[in-house]
């Protein structure tokens, strides 16, 4: 291929590929014909499981303009290949923003819905008659249409309206007034019909995918030639089990694309007001919707169909269905004059004015006489709705090693085979056998080797841990993840709902007056406090309203108005139709907060009713909604009878002093804030402005929020509690001693943080948090991190309750430290960076990410997108990780870690792999413990599949060296009743009680495992060879006859009687001693290897307690050794064994019980102690500093001994680590200047960014 030709597109995204352009070749689709059709189709097949293949292999390379097909390439890990077709359409323009100088009376026909789009596009091209066409080439992939651009070369899609780069004020003044009947229908032709189409494929359809599945080509091929051989049985057991498999596949298939088809479509089609100029409106389908149509957004609210940002008006929204948050929020028109309003719009950074697809626009606020109007700024998949039913619709493939190397082995499977292929050939033409048979029985050697039931094995573990899953609480929507849980070594967690409670309780207020902080109050709602700026701005700033007669809104909004007991009344559409402004949301305080005095007095006793809420009464004239960017919300407000207006702000402390009068902020300020921070109150900061008398309501409602958020004077600190659940110590404990790594990541304040990381030990007291506070360059300085040294302050109580609990298993965590150097929080030391920092370090000084993130333990103040990325860093350098949130603003975080759990019920957990319905973190250790169950069963279960192929084929292998096979009875019995049986309940042991610290191998290849599989083979061979060439050693053995007769003088009449229904003739020559001998010795191997990989501690209960297994075994035994020592003609005619002396069988049965015995040994003792325990592990914390070995004992020092030779005798002696942050913690030991000192200076002038200077 050539790769000069190939050209990106999604640059930068995370759905970025290669595309190369191709069209067909006539004589290369005629040669692929010939050979489809000398292979039986096969060709076909293998070029619709490859489709780069595919596209070769029938076309010749082009330039992309010119090209019919193009084959796409992702630029990920995964490298995934697809293939799409180009298609033409004619349209008036080439873009769909293009000014179209059209008559008005131009219409494009709305099209037939059964057309396709590209039917639909010729229908339309020609009510454009007057102008000439252009040619447009597009191709669609996973529901995103790109475009071709002659300009760029390359193909394009349409976000929606953001393309333009427009900014707020253009939207206002371009955008505001809606789109022509003839610019809709031309937009649509490129941005199609509104809607989120999830198209529920046909049973038919679902069942041609299936079956075109390698593995079921492979049992058809398997089934086609036992039915040759005359295996009817085994054939039809195969396929009444494919059925099944291909049944319950498509019914779990189906119902997942009609949950999500029926959570899309509940109400993604509607009817929409549409603003056609600046007059018109007109009634229309949501799905005729482009980017640049204005709609109206009715009183009563709606679902949004599309993503729109609002320019007219206030909406209160429920959008629990994309950020899991139930709590309404607030959107605000989009500001059209100010500095906002100069910057280009974007949908992340405007999200407090934007109305997104699919969420619940509760109620409208509006001005009389103009209506709640919003442009449409994406429609489609390009909304963010769109693009999350897009992530769940086309996931990226699990990345686990496991799967990956589970292929890898069944490749060295098809080598064996191969093998045994070539050695049936040339022995049956050294023996002269027909052509047929030679045919089929080489054949026949493959589908013995590679297990036809391996896919069903391995998934029953899966299954059966997914039900244990659902009874504790937890629901999987990916159970391919549950194996990936059994590796999570690292997990992050949000803090607030997450690893504390829900909700806050005020502890307390500071207020300040004349530059200096007054003692703590613990009630504001006191009367003295009434008329105070305090109270009234903790009584106005906030974005409360009142849905059906209940207050609704942000917990935290809702804590802080209740505790000052005021009272919120909303104005109904009739009070605001009779004004021009808009009426204001008017709180009060209660009606006894009149003082005593006027109450005990006569003259004001009647007025006291009435006065009392009126004189206090604060009407809200505008709100800027709390932004999580600036990090602060402010509101503007007119107390009655006052002629000027007052301004009230309220946020992060930090970001308030800032926006203060110096003079009013209390030089005890920072002291004050870094005491309750510390003590991990969540402390919010208020300030207040008198606005000027002339300041008009009108002219508010365009002021921006720079304006009046600015010479604030501060009034205060409002002190919240967040309490830590109970649960969260103990959990956190679990995983430490688990030797999983745990990560905070919150939108918090920074010593809050870091308070509730060292309440929940999650940074221990004697450890040190280097603070690593990052700022961007500026004019001519770089950009810089100062590193700062917090001090360990005295713990609470709590915090001395966990040094406790983690003093108990101190030994077992100084193990950790030995085994694996750099893996766990066991270090001295933390890292702290906040959301800022982050940004600056990640794009300044990327060489630092890696180390830094290697000892991170609290990120602080992360946006959404910044916990996402965090992810892909742990990611990047080899740890797997978990995620665990609450749902709001973590579902990118929860999609992209390797097991996401979300604590939220709510439809965001769509996004997440996991849902708990307990809402604590009690979840997390659950399901790591069932997901290493899950994982271990895995292993067994391939491990004893491969085993069983294995021992089948060494037994046929021997028995085609004396042109014998197995019956088809014989492969029935083994197949069924010990295969099947033992596989499905050997998959039924719970997880182990308690989480270990040993973590189980990811890798199939890997030494342990296969040591363990390689001894068990030769293990098998041995004893099956001993048994074949015994046999014919034997006195009484002789080529077999129906007339034979081997038993002793007991057994004489039933095999008389038995062996005179026999036919004089065994065509297949089934029925010999040898035949007889090996079908008991590999039925014993299979139960005793079963039982020796069955493994239970530490990963899962002992296979002693699972019953069912047990109960299997023990009939399989009772049952074979009944008919081996007491043998039953009618079982022997249907296995076609025959009978043979009692000595032999009490031989054989010695035979049995030794090859258990040394299976058993070797497992245990070679596998288990020697290689993991020795080598594999031990070899883990090779590079580290060794203590000195004088003052070992000798137990000790004999096992280091061993140790070392054997690493030295597997080739493992000095050998790095694999993973990358076990390498870079190596690295960092002996990197002097890391961590950098306290007060240290980085800039990020030099490349090594050891430029660093004390301050």
């Amino acid at each position: 291929m050539n790769t000069k030709e190939v050209k990106i597109i999604n640059q930068g995204l995370e759905d970025e590929m290669e595309v190369w352009g191709y069209q067909p070749c006539l004589w290369k689709m005629i040669l692929v014909g010939v050979g489809a059709v000398c292979t039986g189709g096969l060709l076909l097949l293998l070029l619709y499981w490859l489709p780069e293949w595919g596209v070769k292999g029938t076309c010749t390379h082009t330039s992309l303009r010119d090209a019919h097909t193009l084959l796409l390439r992702s630029t990920d890990e995964f490298k995934q290949w697809f293939r799409a077709k180009v298609q033409v359409m004619s349209a008036p323009g080439r873009k769909p923003f293009d000014s179209l100088d059209l008559p008005p009376t131009a219409q494009l026909p709305n099209g037939d819905g059964d057309l396709s789009i590209g039917a639909v596009h010729e229908e339309r091209r020609g009510k454009f008659a007057h102008g000439q066409p252009a040619q447009i080439y597009y191709f669609t992939h996973h529901d995103t249409t790109y475009y071709w651009n002659d300009l760029m070369q390359n193909f394009e899609f349409y976000k929606g309206l953001e393309d333009l780069k427009l900014s707020c004020a253009s939207i206002h003044s371009d955008h505001s007034c809606g789109l022509s009947k003839t610019l809709q229908e031309y937009r649509a032709l490129f941005f199609g019909e509104n809607m989120i189409a999830v198209e529920v494929p046909s049973l038919f359809k679902l069942l041609i995918k299936e079956v075109l599945n390698p593995f079921y080509i492979f049992q058809l091929f398997s089934v086609i030639l036992w039915s040759a051989e005359d295996y009817y049985y085994y054939a039809t057991a195969i396929v009444i089990m494919s059925v099944i498999s291909i049944a319950t596949s498509l019914y779990t298939i189906k119902k997942q694309y009609v949950m999500l088809h029926d959570m899309v479509a509940a109400h993604s089609v509607l009817r929409v007001t549409v603003c056609r100029g600046n007059k018109d409106v007109e009634q229309a389908m949501s799905t005729e919707l482009v980017p640049g149509d204005v709609i109206v957004i009715p009183a009563n609210g709606m679902i949004m169909p599309c993503d729109a940002v609002l320019i007219h008006g206030t909406c209160i929204v429920n959008e629990s269905m994309l950020t899991g948050e139930s709590v309404p929020v607030t959107k605000t028109g989009l500001p059209s004059s100010g500095e906002e309003a100069a910057r280009r719009y974007d949908m992340e950074e405007h999200k407090r004015y934007t109305l997104f697809c699919g969420t619940n626009v509760i109620q409208t606020r509006f001005y009389t006489g103009e209506l709640v109007k919003a442009v449409v700024v994406r429609t489609g998949f390009s909304t963010e709705k769109g693009q999350l039913v897009r992530s769940i619709l086309y996931p990226k493939p699990t990345d686990f090693k496991l799967y990956r190397d589970a292929y890898l082995f069944l490749l060295c499977l098809v080598g064996v085979a191969g093998i045994g292929f070539v050695y049936t050939i040339v022995l049956s033409i050294m023996n002269k056998v027909p052509a047929k048979t030679i045919i089929i029985e080489s054949l026949d050697i493959i589908t013995i080797t590679v297990p036809p039931a391996l896919p069903a094995a391995m998934t029953a573990g899966i299954v059966f841990a997914q039900r244990r899953l659902k009874r504790i609480g937890i629901f999987c929507i990916s159970p391919q993840r549950i194996n990936m849980c059994g590796q999570l070594n690292l997990v992050c967690f949000d803090k607030t709902g997450t690893l504390t409670e829900d909700g806050l309780d005020l502890w307390g207020i500071q207020r300040a007056d004349d530059g200096s902080f007054a003692p703590p109050e613990s009630d504001a709602a006191k009367e003295s406090l009434v008329n105070s700026a305090f109270v009234a701005c903790m009584a106005t700033c906030h974005t409360l309203t009142k849905i059906e007669g209940e207050l609704s809104g942000d917990p935290l909004d809702l804590k802080m108005f209740g505790a000052t007991g005021w009272i919120l009344e909303e104005p109904t559409e009739e009070e605001t139709a009779l004004h021009n402004p808009i009426m204001p949301t008017v709180v009060r305080p209660p009606k006894h907060t009149v003082p005593e005095a006027n109450q005990n007095n006569p003259l004001t006793e009647n007025m006291r009713v009435p006065f009392a809420p009126q004189c206090c009464e604060i009407g809200i004239v505008r709100q800027f909604p709390f932004s999580s960017a600036l990090q602060r919300m402010s509101v503007v407000v007119r107390r009655l009878g006052e002629k000027h207006m007052d301004a009230y702000l309220k946020g992060a402390p930090e970001v308030v002093a800032r926006l203060c009068k110096q003079h009013t902020v209390p030089q005890s300020f920072t002291e004050t804030l870094g005491t309750y921070t510390r003590q991990g109150f969540r402390v919010i900061a208020l300030a207040h402005r008198q606005l000027e008398s002339k300041l008009s309501w009108h002219k508010v409602q365009s002021l921006s929020r720079d304006l009046i958020e600015t010479n604030m004077e501060f009034v205060g600190l409002i002190i919240m509690q967040n309490k830590i659940k109970e649960e969260t110590a103990g959990v956190l404990l679990q995983l430490r001693q688990a030797n999983i790594r745990t990560l905070m990541v919150t939108g918090d304040n920074m010593l809050t943080a870091i308070s509730v990381a060292r309440d929940c030990g999650m940074v221990r007291a004697h450890e040190r948090v280097i603070v690593a506070d990052a700022v961007p360059p500026k004019d001519l300085h770089p950009a810089s991190i100062t590193w700062h040294y917090t001090e360990n302050t005295a713990q609470t109580i709590k915090d001395t309750q966990v040094r406790q609990k983690a003093s108990e298993p101190e030994e077992r965590i100084n193990q950790l430290e030995h085994d694996e150097p750099g893996t766990q929080q066991e270090q001295s030391y933390h890292f702290a960076v906040d959301g800022r920092a982050f940004a600056v370090i990640t794009e300044h000084f990327p060489q630092l990410v890696q180390k830094l993130v290697l000892n991170a333990t609290v990120f602080a103040r992360m946006a959404p997108d910044q916990k996402t990325q965090l992810v892909e860093i742990l990611q990047s350098i080899d740890y797997t990780v978990g995620m665990c949130g609450d749902g709001a603003n973590d579902c990118g975080a929860l999609k992209r870690a390797h097991s996401g759990i979300s604590l939220s019920e709510l439809e965001a957990s769509v996004a997440s792999p996991f849902t708990s319905s307990t809402p604590n973190i009690c979840c997390v250790p659950n399901l790591i413990r069932e997901g290493r169950a899950a994982l271990i069963t895995s292993f067994c279960v391939f491990k004893f599949m491969a085993l069983y192929s294995i021992i089948q084929y060494l037994s046929v292998t021997l028995l085609y060296s004396i042109l014998s096979n197995l019956g088809d009875f014989q492969f029935l019995f083994i197949d069924i009743a010990i295969i099947l049986i033992t596989v499905f309940t050997m998959s039924l042991n719970p997880a182990w009680k308690e989480l270990v610290w040993r973590r189980p191998p990811s890798s199939l290849i890997s030494g342990p495992l296969l040591c363990s599989v390689l001894t068990q083979i030769l293990t098998s061979l041995a004893f099956q060879v001993l048994a074949f060439l015994l046999v014919r050693q034997q006195s009484w053995y002789e080529t077999w006859t129906p007339q034979s007769d081997a038993c002793n003088v007991s057994s004489f009449s039933f095999s008389n009687s038995s062996n005179t229904t026999t036919t004089p003739q065994d065509p297949k020559n089934i029925r010999n001693y040898e035949n007889t001998t090996l079908f008991y010795i590999s039925a014993f191997q299979y139960l005793a290897v079963a039982i020796v990989f069955s493994k239970g501690k530490p990963f899962r209960q002992p296979s002693y307690k699972n019953c069912p297994f047990m109960l299997s075994c023990i009939v399989l035994y009772t049952f074979l050794l009944f008919i081996m020592l007491h043998p039953v003609p009618a079982i022997e005619n249907f296995l076609e064994i025959v009978c043979v002396p009692h000595d032999w069988r009490v031989t054989l049965v010695i035979i049995v019980i030794v090859n258990a015995a040394v299976a058993f040994i070797l497992e245990i003792v070679i596998v288990d102690i020697v290689l993991w325990k020795l080598i594999f592990r031990g070899n883990q914390g090779v590079n580290r500093p060794t203590e000195s070995p004088s003052a070992d004992t000798p137990q000790v020092a004999n096992g280091r001994w061993a140790s070392s030779f054997l690493s030295w005798f597997f080739c493992r002696r000095n050998k790095p680590p694999r993973v990358r942050y076990m390498r870079l913690a190596l690295e960092l030991q002996d990197d002097t200047d890391w961590p950098p000192r306290p007060s240290v200076v980085t800039y990020a002038s030099d490349p090594q960014s050891h430029n660093s200077t004390p301050l």
